[in-house]
């Protein structure tokens, strides 16, 4: 079995963490959030994939490196992005032989299962099957109706007002066939032209809906949540973390204080009296005496002052807080010094 994963967004909506790395490379707990991934797909006897990026196969370099074992990785640079469509259409070439073959986006949290999802698709004998979940607001998604059997009717646009519905989890199985007669190093977009086509083509597109765990790792919101669902539980995940989670090699005072839903990265600092809750903090950064976090991603080797503190924010690799400083919903860039309030 094989899959494309879709590892070329820009991450613009989690900024400033992704000013200096690629949105699939930050960290998800101990490891970069794609490594997850190509281990959940891995568990499903997943043993190729080909990664398909805009960016420079260099950016991802180390990352590939350090992989062993399934699955393998073939890498393929976009020239100039594809879009989701034409991205998978121009891995075609990469994926030798006639069975279907998963695609999915590489900044999904899930616990799909897709040995379930696959078999769905070959008992139906669809052209493409996706990944349906259901959500209360689909205004952010828009909507995915379907047939009692599954068999999807159309894609509609999001909503103006807040409704319930089943919409696009961002996997696919997809038939070789189904993409016959789309150009190759064209920008295409799977969601608007190719499923519709095959609808309106009367070809068998089928929805599989599923109450798995999903969550877009988006924004800096739902990045924190993710954290928080799998130090809970709430996702099926491997392997299981205690809560808080310090990795081995952070250094934490034992007057400082944990909550209960806190990462503590590799090499992070935590000083006396310093206060951290439901935040992240990722390689190497040092939080001094005094200082409170809470509710933040604190992104590599960002400094915060003594008796500083951060709430509902940002910082980016190498961001400094100045001691004693108030900062509230900020978002810092990479190297800044946050402007003291």
């Amino acid at each position: 079995m094989r899959a494309v994963v879709l590892v070329g967004g820009e991450g613009t909506r989690l900024r400033p963490i992704t000013e200096t790395m690629p949105k699939p490379l930050v960290p998800l707990m101990d490891r970069p959030s794609l490594d997850h991934v190509l281990d959940h797909l891995a568990r499903h006897g997943v043993h190729e994939v080909v990664l398909s990026s805009a960016y420079l196969q260099e950016t991802f370099h180390a990352f590939i490196e350090s992989r062993h074992g399934d699955p393998t990785i073939t890498w393929i640079t976009e020239t100039e992005p594809l879009g989701t469509g034409g991205a998978i259409v121009n891995a075609l070439a990469a994926l030798p032989g006639a069975e279907p073959f998963f695609a999915l986006n590489g900044d999904i949290l899930t616990d799909l299962d897709l040995t379930a999802m696959l078999a769905f698709h070959r008992e139906r004998g669809s052209a493409a099957t996706i990944a349906l979940t259901h959500v209360e607001d689909a205004r952010p998604f828009g909507l995915v109706p379907t047939e009692p059997d599954g068999r999807v009717l159309e894609f509609r646009e999001k909503p103006s007002e807040l409704v319930p519905g089943d919409i696009n989890a961002g996997t696919y199985v997809l038939d070789r066939a189904a993409l016959e007669g789309w150009t190759v190093g064209e920008n295409i977009s799977i969601e608007r032209q190719i499923f519709p086509a095959l609808i309106e083509a009367g070809r068998p597109v089928f929805g599989f809906v599923s109450d798995a765990y999903w969550l877009d790792l988006g924004t800096p919101e739902q990045y924190l949540r993710a954290h928080f669902d799998i130090l809970q539980g709430k996702v099926a995940f491997e392997p299981d973390y205690a809560a808080p989670f310090v990795a081995e090699s952070a250094q934490v005072d034992l007057r400082a204080h944990l909550g209960r839903w806190v990462v503590v990265g590799v090499d992070v600092s935590v000083g006396p009296e310093a206060e951290i809750e439901d935040s992240v903090l990722h390689a190497g950064a040092v939080v001094e005496a005094g200082a409170k976090v809470s509710d933040s991603v604190v992104g590599p080797r960002v400094r915060i002052g003594a008796a500083a503190r951060v709430s509902g924010s940002a910082l980016a690799e190498g961001a400094v807080v100045p001691p004693g400083a108030v900062l509230e919903g900020a978002k810092v860039s990479a190297g800044q010094t946050a402007s003291p309030t």
